[in-house]
């Protein structure tokens, strides 16, 4: 087992030097001139020239990489250009408000998804079966911001029992911190739901079709048993791959919603940045994003094997 998680742990300095070139690259090619964009129209070409001088953009383009990506191993992303901080110090500074939102649109969605999916299941065919899959596919479709929009005009502004925006951290009290969150949670959790709800019934209806579930159903296993302790088990790989699979979408995801209810978050800080074209901060946010969203399908991958002991026998062998 110990092998496998530094074998794994190795397979990822190739994924992320691939992720590296790419977003240096989307990144620098992109149309338009950052120092111009920062100077502003009524700046003169020396102004503009100087400027691009103290940037290294008037470097070879390899050269700007190399010396962005050894900076990298050093722990260096650069620094901000506007807010004359470290990129990763302002990385962990707005990772609070955002991990604190994923982590609660997470568990709203798997509180939904996952007892919709098996009842799916166990109910297949039937009205509720159809019902369920009406409100997935609702889900599936609609935008994450127009249903945050929606609940802030219902919840916020018509009934005014949450803020319409902002965010409040524990220091506040538990109730602040819930409650500035709970309205741009739902949004996010709601459209997860729908994705998880899905590969949940389709799972739980391969385990339950199968022969021992049935002989076990005929020798008198109660139902609940047989479904929440024995299929639920079985069938939930491939729910556990859907859950870190959204998991890592909320944080890499939660732009829009950031910005709909004021959150100071990475998504707030990265929109903040594109419209300064601040690269040091775009350059450094996306790759962590991509870190963390490779990071997030390894953990996945290793608790398969506590999920379903027979993973981790096949690792072995």
């Amino acid at each position: 087992m110990k092998i496998y998680i530094l074998w794994r742990l190795l397979s990822l300095i190739p994924v992320m030097l691939i992720v590296a070139v790419v977003v240096f690259l989307i990144i620098h090619l992109t149309p338009g001139d950052p120092a111009a964009v920062m100077l502003g129209q009524d700046a003169s070409p020396d102004m503009v020239e100087k400027l691009r001088h103290d940037l290294g953009f008037d470097r070879p383009l390899w050269e700007q990489f190399v010396s962005w990506f050894l900076g990298i191993f050093k722990g260096d992303l650069g620094m901000s250009i506007f807010l004359k901080q470290p990129v990763l110090k302002l990385f962990v500074d707005h990772l609070g408000p955002t991990l604190s939102l994923a982590i609660l649109a997470q568990g709203i969605s798997i509180l939904i998804a996952i007892p919709m999916g098996i009842t799916a299941a166990r109910k297949r065919g039937t009205a509720i079966d159809q019902v369920f899959m009406m409100i997935c596919l609702l889900g599936i479709s609609l935008p994450s911001f127009l249903l945050a929009l929606l609940l802030s005009l219902l919840f916020a502004v018509n009934l005014g029992w949450l803020p319409v925006a902002g965010y409040g951290s524990l220091s506040g009290g538990l109730w602040m911190y819930f409650k500035y969150l709970i309205l741009p949670a739902i949004s996010l959790g709601v459209i997860q739901a729908a994705f998880i709800a899905r590969m949940t019934r389709s799972s739980m209806l391969d385990v339950l079709n199968m022969n021992y579930m049935k002989t076990a159903y005929a020798k008198g296993v109660k139902e609940f048993v047989l479904v929440y302790k024995h299929a639920l088990r079985n069938a939930f790989i491939p729910i556990l791959t859907v859950i870190g699979q959204t998991f890592g979408g909320l944080i890499a995801g939660a732009v829009v919603t950031e910005t709909v209810f004021n959150i100071p978050g990475i998504g707030q800080l990265l929109v903040q940045a594109m419209h300064q074209r601040d690269i040091a901060i775009i350059q450094g946010v996306v790759l962590l994003i991509a870190a963390s969203y490779v990071l997030i399908n390894l953990l996945v991958d290793l608790l398969y094997g506590v999920v379903d002991p027979r993973v981790r026998l096949s690792r072995k062998s």
